[in-house]
Parts: C-alpha cells; sequence; structure tokens
C-alpha cells in the first residue's frame, strides 16, 4: 500500500497530471497536432494512431500504454496508480472509467490516505460499451465484447461477449480474421459457436458443413 495524502511526490505528479488533463479538454477541436502531442508526453506509451475525445481524465498518465488505432469517447476516466494497458485495436464507448486503485477495510487505513493498486490489461480488438466500469486487478481477453453498463470485477476470457452487473459472460465469440475472397479457410472447431461471419455468409449453430465444402457469398 502506498500514502495517496501524504507522499509529496505522487501529489506533484498528480498535479502535474492534472494540469496536462485541463489543457487537453479545453483545446479547440481543431488543435489535433497540440491533442496528440500531449497525450504522447502523457501517457507511458502510445500506438501508431490514436484518438481520445475531450473531456478526458486521468491520475498520472505514465502508468497508461496504449496499441495502434485507439479510440475512446467522450468521459473516459483512468485511475492509473498502477499500469493499464490497452491493446492494439480498442474503442471504448462514453463515460467509461478504468480503476486500478483501491481502498483498505480498515476504517483507520482508509481514513489514513493508505490505498493499494493493481493492474488493468485490456487485450487486442475489445470494444467496450457505454457506463462500463472495470475494477483493479482486471484482464479482458482479445476479440472480448463487453456490453453497455457492465460492471468487470474478475477476468474475462478471450473471445467473451460480457453484460450486466456485476459483469456475467453469456456467451463466447467466434469470427474468421482477415477471411479473403476465395482464400482456403479451415476451421478445426466450433464448439458453442452461434454463428460465424465470412463475406455475408452465415454458418449457424449445428449446422453442418462436409470436408473441402464451398461456401459462396
Amino acid at each position: 500500500m502506498y500514502d495517496t495524502n501524504n507522499d509529496v511526490e505522487l501529489i506533484a505528479e498528480r498535479q502535474a497530471c492534472k494540469l496536462l488533463c485541463h489543457e487537453y479538454n479545453h483545446l479547440l477541436p481543431s488543435e489535433t497536432k497540440r491533442k496528440d502531442d500531449i497525450i504522447i508526453k502523457l501517457f507511458g506509451e502510445t500506438g501508431g494512431s490514436f484518438l481520445i475525445e475531450q473531456p478526458f481524465f486521468c491520475d498520472y498518465g505514465y502508468n497508461i500504454e496504449i496499441g495502434d488505432n485507439f479510440y475512446a469517447n467522450v468521459n473516459c476516466v483512468v485511475l492509473d496508480e498502477a499500469k493499464v494497458k490497452f491493446g492494439n485495436n480498442v474503442f471504448i464507448a462514453p463515460n467509461c472509467g478504468f480503476y486500478t486503485a483501491g481502498h483498505p477495510f480498515d476504517a483507520e487505513q482508509r481514513n489514513s490516505g493508505l490505498e493499494y493498486a493493481r493492474p488493468i490489461t485490456i487485450g487486442d480488438n475489445v470494444w467496450i460499451g457505454e457506463h462500463v466500469c472495470v475494477l483493479s486487478g482486471v484482464t479482458i481477453g482479445n476479440n472480448s465484447v463487453i456490453g453497455a453498463g457492465s460492471m468487470v470485477n474478475k477476468d474475462i476470457p478471450e473471445g467473451s461477449l460480457v453484460v450486466r452487473n456485476p459483469c456475467r459472460i453469456i456467451r463466447k465469440i467466434y469470427f474468421l480474421h482477415k477471411a479473403h475472397r476465395n482464400e482456403k479457410v479451415i476451421v478445426k472447431r466450433i464448439d458453442d459457436c452461434r454463428f460465424i461471419y465470412l463475406y455475408g455468409a452465415i454458418i449457424g449453430k449445428d449446422a453442418m458443413v462436409q470436408r473441402t465444402g464451398t461456401m459462396g457469398d
């Protein structure tokens, strides 16, 4: 645990971060170059392309890492007392929060300013719906979708569709990645797959495709 109220260094780092966030949030929408420069300065690591809508808030900034093609809509809050890592192609809807910090149950410790923090990791190709809350220590696997209003308090396996508060996995998501026209695609397992899209074709649940079969658009 650390002392968030009395650690002079942490207080100074949060103050510097708040100043950068304030500047970012008050720039004109047309000032894209300055906005990008602030995010690059603020974050620990940035990918090749990103867009973070105003307003945006974080505590330290240097604990945040984003991959390529990152998008966060308005009112994104990242309490990055520990590392928060976003993979490639992550899309975040409005009013979402990522909270690494927590407080002890003991009232005396809590009132004194003691906190703890656990990292958050968001995988590649993750879509997070509106008003989602992601709590400390959570990892969300690649290719997952988090439904609007969900509270994520546990790890989410790869390829999951998650809804509700607290969150619940309602099914797995399967898809064929970067399949091109006339490309040979081998599917070894479908298991509980509901559907697979391939250039407009739909393979329904429990459907049987013969070996070496071909499906058109």
